[in-house]
């Protein structure tokens, strides 16, 4: 086998890496074999990687039995409740784009030949993907598991009620020893967040993709269908690198079709659109996500309620045939020609698929519903977008006029909140949240289950650059406005009193201010509160700060120097 790992011998180079090598316990047989980077984003800071390091020995093994040379790597493993303290939540998304660039130091520098990336909390799987479609060498996702989640008082309860609850002990309504009580019971073992969030829609979404092993999503962490994708796919991506099968090969504009409509059938996260973005810009397929989201949205049918968008269980979903049973009942809505990392065609892998329970996985003719739950809306308040998520079961008006009250940080929007200074009719307006803005999106969804805290859920609205939660929303609420207010959008024009309308059935977002008073302000622009003073950004931040493009291109970091925010 032709292998780019291998050099000739008697070269520097092959002389120094046999040294190295023999020095790790390889033979000289060892040399000549594929060698194969085990991607791991283990780390003791967080639940959802605690078990990856016992993921990746048995991965290793694997790759070793078919014939293969294993070498583990580490990246940064950030937590969207872990990591998120520092920097206003500016490492999270950030590090989606640091995971991409830790693998190609690590696996183009020492021009590795495959990879076996573990994907397990939200940024993994979409850095671990960019990788994949950057590189452009065989590889394959492995979804590592979601946790096992508990009870409160006889109902549900994981760490995304616990998030939720959160918003509600500042306003009386719930007691610290309450809260405390679900954050005991919320998470009883290791994996990503249980229910449809970022990382299980992009467990999912790889699926989908075609670059992860048909059957393998979602799926119980450390469970024994777990360990069969993880030996599966150790055995296959030996397989991948002699049949010479790539990331470009699989990442087509076929494929994200694919995806967009396996997510919109589950109403899933809406962080997906921009990680999938992503994908497709370091991919250079050509394919636009976002439009996608669009056009495809009135076409998909609702076949699955996942909490928290309704009442079945992961497990269930799991139980029911998981991602591939979803897949089954869309095959008339796919492109099953797309190429897989199986090396068939999607119709080839859902040949004699069944679905275990048409209850939890609907057929078409018999979906949940027909109204889109990812909604991307434009108007003169955000001309290139904003993302709606709306509730599977949801007849409220959709539709939503009122004044401004703006603020620039999340600190001043929650102790307006927690003041009582807004009010029905308002439309919460909260910026500088954006990838550059910052830097790296705030995380706005605080602000949203404060304000359902208080009781003002359906009676205000929430406009932002920011990004929400991957799993749950409460009411009108339109997110990751672009382009953002730190990169001159209108978002940035807004003041108190502006009167601010959001048709959500229409999909538009308007300010409803003279053209000539807005050339007036972009004339005379403000600068950010002074209750959010921000010196500049310093390290990675600064970095990511200077390079990162717009949402609609994914937020990904741009080769040429750009602008720091204002």
């Amino acid at each position: 086998m032709e292998l780019r790992s291998n050099f000739e011998p008697g070269t520097s180079r092959w002389a120094t890496r046999r040294a190295q090598w023999l020095a790790l316990g390889l033979t000289d047989e060892d040399m000549t074999k594929p060698k194969i980077a085990v991607v791991n984003s283990s780390s003791q800071l967080a639940i959802c990687f605690s078990h990856l390091d016992e993921i990746a020995r048995r991965a290793k093994r694997a790759i070793e039995l078919a014939g293969g040379v294993a070498f583990e790597v580490r990246t940064a493993a950030p937590s969207d409740f872990i990591t998120s303290a520092g920097h206003r939540g500016g490492y999270i998304l950030s590090a989606r784009d640091l995971i991409t660039n830790d693998i190609e130091v690590a696996v183009e520098g020492a021009l590795l030949d495959g990879m076996l990336c573990l994907a397990s909390c939200d940024k993994t799987a979409p850095g671990q993907l960019m990788a994949a479609a950057r590189l452009n060498i065989p590889s394959i996702i492995v979804a590592c598991g979601y946790q096992p989640s508990g009870s409160y008082r006889g109902r549900h309860c994981d760490i995304e009620d616990v998030f939720l609850a959160a918003g509600h002990v500042a306003n009386g309504r719930l007691s610290v020893a309450e809260l405390t009580e679900m954050a005991d019971h919320a998470v009883l073992g290791p994996g990503v967040c249980a229910g449809i969030g970022t990382a299980n829609t992009m467990h999912l979404a790889c699926e989908a993709l075609g670059m992860a092993l048909p059957g393998s999503t979602p799926v119980r962490a450390n469970s024994e269908p777990m360990w069969r994708a993880v030996e599966q796919a150790g055995a296959r991506i030996v397989q991948l690198v002699a049949e010479d099968l790539k990331p470009r090969d699989i990442l087509t504009p076929a494929a994200f079709g694919n995806a967009v409509t396996a997510i919109l059938s589950v109403s899933g996260s809406i962080n997906s659109v921009k990680h999938l973005q992503a994908v497709a810009a370091e991919a250079e397929c050509g394919a636009d996500v976002y439009r996608l989201f669009e056009t495809l949205a009135d076409r998909v049918p609702l076949l699955a309620a996942i909490r928290p968008n309704g009442e079945i269980p992961i497990e269930a979903f799991e139980d029911a045939g998981g991602t591939r049973a979803l897949l089954k009942q869309l095959e008339p809505l796919l492109d099953t020609g797309a190429l897989t990392v199986t090396g068939r065609t999607v119709a080839d892998n859902l040949a004699g698929v069944t679905v275990a329970d048409e209850d939890v996985i609907r057929p078409p003719d018999r979906a949940l519903g027909h109204r889109p739950t990812i909604v991307l809306i434009r108007g003169s308040l955000a001309p290139d977008g904003g993302i709606v998520k709306l509730a599977v079961a949801d007849d409220r008006r959709l539709d939503f006029a009122g004044p401004a009250v703006v603020y620039d940080s999340p600190a001043s929007a929650l102790e307006a909140v927690r003041a009582g200074q807004v009010h029905s009719g308002d439309v919460v307006v909260l910026r500088g949240q954006g990838p550059t803005g910052s830097p790296g999106m705030g995380m706005a969804s605080q602000l949203v289950f404060a304000l359902d805290g208080a009781g003002l859920t359906g009676q205000v609205a929430v406009v932002t650059d920011g990004q929400l939660s991957g799993l749950v929303n409460k009411g009108i609420v339109v997110g990751e406005v672009s382009p953002e207010a730190a990169r001159g959008g209108p978002l940035a024009l807004v003041r108190d009193g502006d009167l601010i309308r959001i048709d959500v059935p229409a999909r538009t977002a308007d300010l409803d201010v003279p053209a000539a008073e807005l050339d007036r302000r972009r004339a005379a622009p403000v600068t950010p509160a002074e209750s959010d003073p921000r010196p500049p950004e310093r390290g990675w931040l600064s970095i990511y700060q200077r390079l990162v493009r717009p949402l609609p291109e994914g937020a990904v970091l741009s080769p040429g120097r750009q602008e720091p925010a204002p």
